[in-house]
């Protein structure tokens, strides 16, 4: 049984960027506190656990002082930075350039967007912390949206400005925007006033069609991603549309070696969270089943 790792799969900059950010701080220092789980993967958050990083909640932040504190990739709304100012803390910020940049826009959009009695939309999970990230920058007004049930909260009659979570589906985004262009006609207002910004990280959206390939070319897919990913979750739909025979684990634990019954070949792919020393493990399982078969 041939067994092959995706090798386009595997951490995005961000997170391998604010992975290193954490390896590099606790190589002087004996712990650092995170905001978060650093990445959401429970094998690499154990992981680096063992080294020392002590993941708090918001409420623990706000009886922490004197302290050096990692904001990971995902990026935190003003009002983090202003309490680290308050309880004289260190931000070791780790934020993804290409979150920062979208909350920039988001910023900027809303300051133009109350003028103008419009609306900001962004298309992500609710209570992500990059979605907590964006909304901060709109002072916790805009509308988040996951479904077109949650599009009733949206007055089309008034400017709509759309805005996408990072790591976010490229098909949900362009569903979603279809949708809102077919209630702002449906409701008499003017497509004029709806500005949608496709704000999806082209890292991630470029594994799209990548992953869809890989899962044409082997008998089985094994995808390996924390429960939590959101960008896990979209990307493990592309391949498990394209493969049926596609299973989601955390870890090689989580194999059940009848999934590998007559297959010749086995691909292994995972999200933007996910570790190549995961992957690497989880192969070497497959490998053994492949030997005792």
């Amino acid at each position: 049984m041939n067994v092959l790792i995706d090798k386009n799969s595997g951490y995005c900059f961000g997170v391998e960027f604010a992975i290193q950010m954490a390896e590099d701080e606790l190589s002087h220092e004996h712990s650092l506190y995170c905001l978060g789980d650093i990445v959401h993967n429970r094998m690499e958050v154990e992981r680096l656990h063992g080294l020392g990083l002590r993941i708090i909640d918001r409420e623990q932040l706000e009886e922490i002082h004197d302290a050096k504190v990692l904001i990971r990739a995902h990026g935190e709304p003003p009002a983090t930075y202003e309490l680290a100012l308050r309880n004289n803390l260190e931000l070791i910020d780790a934020s993804c350039p290409v979150v920062l940049k979208l909350q920039n826009r988001v910023k900027h959009a809303f300051d133009a967007s109350t003028r103008q009695q419009g609306q900001i939309v962004i298309y992500g999970q609710p209570g992500h912390a990059e979605v907590a990230g964006l909304t901060g920058q709109t002072l916790n007004q805009a509308i988040i949206v996951m479904s077109e049930a949650d599009l009733d909260q949206v007055d089309f009659t008034r400017p709509v400005t759309l805005f996408s979570q990072t790591t976010k589906s490229t098909a949900g985004f362009y569903h979603m925007k279809a949708v809102i262009e077919e209630r702002i006609k449906a409701a008499g207002g003017s497509l004029d006033s709806f500005d949608a910004n496709d704000s999806i990280c082209r890292q991630v959206s470029n594994r799209e069609p990548a992953l869809r390939i890989f899962a044409q070319q082997h008998d089985i897919i094994i995808f390996v991603s924390g429960r939590k990913s959101s960008n896990g979750k979209a990307l493990f739909s592309v391949v498990n549309q394209t493969n049926p025979r596609s299973y989601f684990v955390e870890n090689e634990q989580e194999l059940d070696e009848a999934w590998f019954e007559g297959a010749e070949s086995v691909g292994i792919c995972g999200a933007t969270s996910t570790p190549m020393w995961l992957m690497e493990r989880v192969k070497a399982r497959i490998e053994e089943v492949g030997v005792s078969a």
